[in-house]
């Protein structure tokens, strides 16, 4: 007999499943980014190769790495960002499949806001013949509003759908979304 879940039923069952690991990189990742901008992804299936970006004023700098190669730490050190705290989150994201993680700003009426975006691939979604799919996670800072069918909204009053990145999310918690993609940045 085949039965298919719901995304909702996916992303929220991985989420709770996974939650102090998927909050804890969250938290990592906002500490580590406010001392130096960076992004960090895993490019292939097995989660062996590491695509790292570090951001600065006028330049993006791409690395690609494999996951325990040193030159990854000499990498870290020579831009002044901290190695033990980047290590322990690649291998948390590795853990769970985290396939990569991102920090957005966004405006809300003139104010800047940001958000973490967080991808993941849940092992539900490597069966034979299944399409290619992300699942993208939202933290946002604060609470979010959400109209009767989950969906997120520009604010209480306008019950507009507010996109992000050009995808509409969905609630998990008053802080935490979710979309389904067949991108994962």
């Amino acid at each position: 007999m085949m039965f298919s879940c719901s995304p909702k039923e996916i992303s929220t069952k991985y989420y709770e499943q996974n939650k102090a690991t998927l909050d804890n990189i969250e938290q990592s990742y906002s500490e580590l980014y406010k001392q130096k901008p960076f992004t960090v992804g895993f490019t292939d299936k097995k989660f062996e190769n590491i695509s790292f970006e570090i951001i600065t004023d006028s330049l993006t700098y791409i690395y690609d790495f494999k996951l325990n190669e040193k030159r990854l730490k000499d990498t870290l050190n020579k831009y002044g960002l901290n190695p033990g705290g980047i290590t322990e989150l690649i291998i948390k994201m590795h853990s769970i499949r985290c396939t990569w993680i991102n920090n957005f700003d966004y405006f809300v009426d003139g104010e800047k806001k940001s958000l973490v975006f967080l991808s993941i691939k849940p092992v539900e979604l490597s069966r034979p013949f299944s399409s290619k799919k992300y699942y993208i996670l939202t933290y946002f800072t604060q609470k979010q509003y959400y109209d009767k069918e989950g969906r997120l909204v520009n604010n209480r009053r306008q019950r507009q759908l507010q996109r992000v990145n050009g995808e509409i999310f969905k609630r998990i918690n008053d802080k935490v979304s979710y979309t389904v993609s067949s991108t994962y940045r």
